[in-house]
């Protein structure tokens, strides 16, 4: 009977699971109530009130905020961070396939080289690397002296929405690149020579096979780009020169400059809606892919 009891495997109680699950969950669970639902409740109750005089906020129910939002001023905004992040997102995603599916193909030891020196840059500061931007995008920069060597130039690379996708690009594009690599690296590779032994030219295989069995990491690494870069503020900035305002300057301006709270407050969670609805269709569209 002792063995018998001794051998019996000790059940843990539904009750009990859970409680270690909570124990586990409750410091991520603190974090995103503390530091995100709580802040982002209190900046959806701002876009019901009014401005003061003086800026700040007057605790008077109004619904004229959301109607400034669809100003054309605003809608110009929102139309001009669409093209912009779109587009670095399109370069990204051009550049960032082949450099995935090279990485892929090498050797195993020279796959984490590579890895790393796809994230290095994540490793400087952001600033720094947007200063560093500067000076060589600049008037007598290394690119425009780059360009004189060959009789051309100089051309006005900086403070102009150019320079703003560079920057966007230079950014996020390891945000695309690793995705994609995931995505390609669990490729079954009898699947491509399945195809070719079919008869499937190189292009054919990769259209068929590789390109929709990897869709889902197109589609994650290009969220990955297209949200930072629509929200983002400290590039236009910095490497725009403030001539092209976006939805994060906007925003950034509506608070810190005019003191509106209310209306930045609304700015900042159409934002959020917006951003909502693209990751709900990418995720939709994962699944149907």
């Amino acid at each position: 009977m002792k063995a018998q009891s001794a051998a019996r495997p000790v059940t843990t109680s539904r009750g009990g699971r859970r409680l270690g699950a909570l124990v586990f969950l409750a410091p991520g669970l603190t974090y995103i109530l503390v530091l995100v639902l709580v802040p982002l409740a209190l900046v959806l109750s701002f876009t019901f009130f009014q401005r003061g005089r003086f800026g700040g906020v007057i605790y008077e129910f109004t619904t004229e905020n959301f109607a400034r939002v669809m100003d054309p001023l605003y809608l110009g905004v929102v139309g001009t961070s669409l093209k912009l992040a779109a587009l670095a997102t399109i370069l990204a995603l051009a550049l960032g396939y082949p450099t995935a599916y090279l990485i892929a193909q090498l050797p195993r030891k020279w796959k984490t080289a590579a890895l790393i020196a796809i994230v290095l840059p994540f490793w400087t500061n952001f600033i720094i690397r947007m200063y560093a931007w500067i000076i060589l995008l600049n008037g007598p920069g290394l690119v425009n002296s780059g360009f004189e060597l060959f009789g051309l130039g100089p051309y006005e690379l900086l403070y102009n929405q150019g320079a703003i996708v560079v920057g966007l690009l230079y950014s996020y594009l390891p945000l695309m690149v690793l995705p994609l690599y995931a995505a390609i690296e669990r490729l079954d590779p009898q699947l491509r020579e399945a195809s070719a032994n079919l008869g499937a030219s190189g292009f054919t295989t990769f259209r068929r096979v590789t390109l929709p069995l990897t869709l889902p990491g197109v589609l994650t690494g290009s969220m990955f780009v297209f949200v930072p870069s629509f929200a983002n503020f400290v590039i236009p900035e910095m490497l725009g020169g403030g001539k092209t305002l976006m939805v994060g300057n906007l925003i950034r301006n509506e608070f810190l400059k005019a003191r509106d709270w209310p209306f930045g407050s609304t700015l900042a969670m159409a934002l959020v809606a917006v951003l909502v609805l693209l990751l709900l269709a990418q995720a939709w569209a994962a699944r149907r892919a």
